[in-house]
């Protein structure tokens, strides 16, 4: 696998990631309640930036533990099976978002338990310094793990087989490209825009973003499973 179409497959699994809306509803939530408690814009911007910065954080300390823990077991190069076993993965996982990731209800409520869904109301609600909304833009990666870890998974086989400076931009790549949708919805909040008009977008276009996550992660499943396990079984051939 060249590194054109490596880093084409990290871009892929980084979009997907970026698709995924737990980390957008806790955003709002966030600048809802700083809104609401008639906080200052420029405090509102801060609380915002420290908690896109802390998912930052988080998705490169996963990606990078993910990438050094395939590299110490298996070397730059995974067994096939391994890799079959990730396709399956992301296929897996891209069905079980069609049809599990959003609530079968009005509005965006996503697919994590109702009593945890009220602890990060609570949380975004009591957050008042950018260190706790640094914390919370931690928790919420690490909150949909379940869905994301599919896609960091197959990023971290192909950046591990990535030369020199390459398997950095690689990890690079993926941080910064996973964060695009947190960063719009940043901007859009920092530039003065209603809430309520961003919410009224998501709920207008959940079934599409739903659609387009699950089969990006299923194309992408037996897009690597060709140029990966195909490919090589046809090369040894």
């Amino acid at each position: 696998m060249d590194i054109a179409t490596s880093l084409a497959i990290v871009t892929l699994a980084a979009l997907v990631h970026a698709s995924f809306q737990l980390s957008v509803s806790v955003l709002t939530l966030l600048s809802g309640h700083s809104i609401g408690a008639k906080r200052s814009h420029a405090r509102t911007l801060r609380l915002t930036s420290s908690f896109v910065f802390g998912a930052g954080v988080m998705t490169l300390l996963l990606l990078s533990f993910i990438s050094l823990v395939l590299l110490t077991i298996f070397g730059q190069d995974a067994p096939q099976l391994i890799w079959a076993i990730a396709c399956g993965l992301l296929i897996g996982v891209g069905i079980a978002v069609w049809f599990f990731y959003y609530r079968r209800e009005k509005g965006t409520s996503l697919w994590i338990p109702r009593s945890f869904a009220r602890h990060l109301s609570e949380r975004s609600k009591a957050t008042k310094s950018a260190a706790e909304s640094f914390s919370l833009g931690l928790t919420s990666v690490i909150s949909e793990l379940l869905f994301i870890a599919a896609p960091l998974i197959i990023s971290g086989l192909v950046i591990i087989q990535l030369p020199g400076i390459w398997l950095l931009v690689g990890i690079a790549v993926y941080t910064v490209i996973s964060l695009i949708t947190l960063f719009s919805i940043w901007v859009l909040i920092s530039s003065g825009h209603r809430l309520s008009e961003i919410q009224k977008w998501r709920e207008t276009n959940k079934h599409f973003l739903q659609f387009a996550a699950g089969g990006a992660l299923t194309v992408l499943g037996f897009f690597v499973y060709v140029c990966k396990i195909i490919a090589d079984v046809a090369g040894v051939a």
